[in-house]
């Protein structure tokens, strides 16, 4: 009787590292069909067809479309987690603290380029797509702030009913150039489109940075 519950606990427990195996390959596969033809251009069929399995057995373990999403975004972004902003914190110096995330970011970028062009470029016409744009739009909004309190304190709403117009907008202009500096479209734009080193994006935009501070607002 022991020897059998004994088979049984093992037969389960095989059964259950057969699906699990399953559930990666699957999910693998459609990290990798994301990352190379996007999310727009991955059907079932082709997801199945690279993980080895009948597009009922996809189903099997993903019924829906988002299910399938949401485990391929969380096994992804768990694989290529975001720069932590917390070290960014710890930097005094406003251009050196620039430099630091923009380091950071940039080598982040050509880590994750093929996946986040693709969902990007997706996202309009694949609504899943657009969802999973949530958690990375709310952290370019985290690292935009921990960059720009750097240099000190923005002008808030309610700073903005007794500070004097010129300054509301030299402050506006110099938040543009913080998230033009750190978006994914700028490293894509100066690093690849251009031939710029990593060392010389930061050089270039943390200048931009700078000027931004500078220049007279346009009331």
């Amino acid at each position: 009787m022991t020897e059998r519950k004994t088979r049984r606990k093992y037969e389960l427990g095989q059964r259950a590292e057969t699906m699990n195996e399953t559930r990666r390959r699957i999910t693998n596969a459609t990290i990798e069909l994301h990352g190379t033809v996007g999310p727009a251009h991955t059907t079932i069929a082709g997801i199945a067809d690279l993980a080895g399995v009948q597009r009922h057995t996809v189903y099997r373990h993903f019924p829906t479309e988002e299910d399938l999403f949401t485990a391929c975004s969380t096994e992804y972004w768990n694989r290529n987690p975001w720069p932590e902003t917390a070290r960014w914190e710890e930097i005094a110096a406003p251009e050196q603290r620039l430099a630091a995330a923009l380091g950071d970011l940039y080598e982040f970028y050509e880590q994750v380029e093929p996946m986040l062009s693709n969902v990007l470029r997706d996202a309009p016409t694949v609504p899943l797509a657009e969802q999973s744009l949530d958690s990375y739009l709310a952290y370019m909004d985290q690292a935009a702030a921990t960059v720009s309190a750097g240099y000190g304190p923005s002008a808030d709403a309610a700073a903005r009913e007794t500070t004097p117009v010129s300054h509301v907008v030299k402050r506006s202009l110099f938040d543009v150039a913080i998230r033009h500096a750190i978006a994914f479209s700028t490293w894509r734009s100066v690093v690849r489109s251009n031939d710029l080193s990593t060392t010389d994006a930061i050089r270039l935009m943390t200048a931009l940075v700078r000027s931004s501070a500078d220049l007279d607002p346009a009331v």
